[in-house]
């Protein structure tokens, strides 16, 4: 596997609160590992949250005495919702701070991916461009139910309505999926800060362009801050390198 990220402020925030982490290398029994983490909750506690999963995360994760992956990675995930949950509970500074989290690895020709909150996975190859993930969100579950749709005022205004977040409660359980790569396979997450801006249409085109991975990442960022760059835009793309 080859990944790269990249992580940007934006154009209207001060602080960057998304954390990204790319692992090529073995992380205890996974082969690899991909993170986006999109905090909030406060100037504070959104980056304090966001850094708590990708740093808490991997460690976990390498000291895992299990030798089943789905389990090594739901429990140190829930190992840090309950530290970020008792630091918010804790501490007035970080009440009611959180983090998405679309984590990620791939073994061989499969990617599996955990997700919680609305940062995505997408794949894109000769079919063309899928989302993989489902948001967490008001908009996205009512769209789910066919009682609003992606076009309309409503979608737009209470998009930032998230259902589920990392700390946000007690207990949380990940939404997780398998995907097939083919050899021209290429895997991307990110944050909010990127769908928000950039649609589906002009991700697709910038990902089959004749370019490396490096200047795909690039002009997604770039892209990202023309149309206004109002949030934290992060973005990792990765390619399994099938042969």
């Amino acid at each position: 596997m080859r990944a790269v990220y990249r992580t940007d402020v934006g154009r209207e925030r001060e602080q960057n609160q998304d954390s990204v982490l790319v692992i090529s290398a073995p992380v205890g029994k996974l082969p690899n590992l991909l993170m986006v983490a999109d905090g909030m909750g406060g100037h504070k506690a959104g980056d304090r949250a966001s850094r708590t999963a990708v740093e808490r995360i991997p460690r976990l994760i390498a000291d895992s005495t299990h030798t089943n992956p789905l389990l090594i990675v739901t429990d140190a995930v829930r190992e840090v919702n309950t530290e970020i949950y008792s630091l918010a509970c804790d501490r007035d500074e970080y009440r009611g701070m959180g983090t998405t989290l679309t984590l990620g690895y791939i073994d061989q020709r499969e990617l599996y991916v955990y997700q919680i909150g609305d940062s995505r996975c997408y794949v894109s190859d000769s079919d063309g461009l899928r989302q993989i993930t489902h948001d967490h969100s008001y908009v996205e579950e009512m769209v789910r139910k066919g009682v609003i749709s992606r076009d309309s005022g409503e979608y737009r205004s209470k998009k930032n309505i998230i259902t589920r977040a990392l700390g946000g409660n007690d207990f949380i359980v990940s939404d997780i999926f398998r995907v097939t790569l083919e050899p021209d396979s290429l895997v991307l997450l990110c944050s909010d800060g990127l769908t928000n801006e950039v649609t589906d249409e002009e991700i697709r085109g910038i990902l089959t362009e004749q370019a490396d991975l490096d200047r795909k990442a690039d002009e997604l960022v770039a892209l990202a801050n023309i149309h206004g760059g109002k949030d934290n835009i992060s973005v990792i793309l990765a390619s399994p390198e099938l042969r």
